[in-house]
């Protein structure tokens, strides 16, 4: 029973901060393009790959 006063306010303090994390993401614009970087690596650079080293 004594964890308990141990664990409930670790547990709250977690909890908020992962709130904070959450919020503070969200004011800092993490999630504003939610689509652009699922199919910005589907789109060719047109750069051609860098020469392979040979082989002696």
């Amino acid at each position: 029973m004594t964890s308990l006063l141990f664990l409930i306010p670790i547990a709250l303090f977690l909890g908020l901060l992962a709130l904070a994390g959450f919020f503070w993401s969200l004011r800092n614009g993490q999630y504003e393009d939610m689509d652009g970087s699922a199919t910005r690596f589907l789109h060719d650079d047109d750069r051609p790959l860098p020469a392979a080293p040979s082989a002696r």
